[in-house]
């Protein structure tokens, strides 16, 4: 069956081919009335406009790009990143729009990305992820004239930002288990050229200190399961090993537990374990994993939300999303006696 054409729809609608076009585009010069019944006809006998067609006639690529300078088997085990991803698609294919993703292996190659896609106007604007301190990459899109917006704020970035307070949910756990009553906690940090990385990190010390017990006990990695794994070995080594451990997130929280299982360790009572941003699996492992709620496909859908505003309209507010809570669960307990 033949594929109905713009050309179908100006006769059906008894217009000319330029009208529909303009309708269809949403620009100027068609009446309310003529423009209904134009979107009418066009949705009755199933034409749809192609990308490339579109593109032509706006001067827009109808996509937007995520670029990440990070190990894409770390992006795949962790959580967030699905999630995320699913809220920008969400938002994008309600639009007609579709995402560009590129994984690579440094920032000076993430550099020459954002320039090629600039350069093939590839994309009409882009998501700004893993924030790093003195980030050059705001200043290098605002050079390049591509539309971005961040996923936090960083210090001269003019991009509007999707802000979220993920200290709150460090902050609370470990105020859950001092109150359980445990004074030796661990904890299992990101890495710190992060900036959310680093600020969970600061939001352990600090907390620790109000508490009046050690935050000294931090182990560094990448965020992946399996560096989260050997930061517990490292840990349970210890000749006095802690009694509970705060993760920067999911997959090494769950990774430690598994580590502590094969040691025969009884798991909440021989120790105690948080992580970071709830994903789906926290609830169906053993135990229940606590863990602090960051709620990623709302990240991804205010993120794909800010930047189409700023695409169609040349500014965007920033949005402060609900701060990180923690959700307690079966994997945090009083230490054993």
């Amino acid at each position: 069956m033949r594929k109905p054409t713009i050309l179908d729809v100006a006769r059906e609608a008894r217009v000319s081919k330029t009208l529909v076009s303009f309708a269809l585009n949403d620009r100027p010069g068609v009446s309310h009335e003529t423009r209904d019944r134009i979107l009418e006809v066009a949705s009755r006998i199933g034409y749809s406009r192609s990308v490339s067609a579109r593109s032509l006639s706006t001067n827009r690529s109808y996509a937007v790009g995520l670029v990440m300078a990070r190990d894409p088997q770390v992006i795949a085990a962790d959580p967030f990143f699905p999630s995320f991803i699913a809220g920008v698609e969400r938002v994008l294919s309600e639009r007609g729009l579709v995402l560009v993703l590129s994984f690579v292996e440094s920032v000076e190659a993430e550099a020459a990305s954002y320039r090629t896609l600039a350069a093939d106007r590839r994309v009409d604007g882009v998501l700004v992820t893993d924030l790093r301190e003195d980030d050059p990459r705001p200043a290098l899109l605002t050079d390049l004239g591509l539309p971005a917006v961040t996923l936090g704020r960083v210090a001269g970035s003019v991009a509007p930002a999707v802000v979220m307070d993920d200290t709150d949910g460090i902050t609370q756990a470990v105020a859950h288990l001092v109150e359980a009553g445990h004074r030796d906690i661990a904890h299992v940090a990101g890495p710190t050229h992060l900036l959310h990385g680093a600020r969970r990190r600061a939001a352990f010390v600090a907390a620790c200190k109000a508490a009046g017990i050690s935050g000294d006990r931090v182990v560094e990695t990448d965020f992946s399961a399996g560096r989260g794994a050997e930061a517990t070995e490292h840990l349970l080594d210890a000749s006095v090993p802690p009694t509970a451990i705060v993760f920067a997130n999911d997959p090494m929280a769950i990774a430690g537990m598994g580590i502590a299982h094969s040691r025969g360790l009884r798991l909440p009572d021989d120790l105690s374990v948080t992580g970071f941003d709830d994903s789906d699996i926290a609830a169906h492992v053993f135990p229940a994993l606590t863990s602090a709620r960051t709620r990623p496909a709302r990240w991804g859908e205010a993120a794909a939300g800010a930047l189409l505003d700023l695409i169609e309209n040349g500014s965007a507010p920033d949005v402060d999303l609900e701060p990180a809570g923690l959700v307690v669960r079966k994997s945090t307990a009083p230490p054993r006696p």
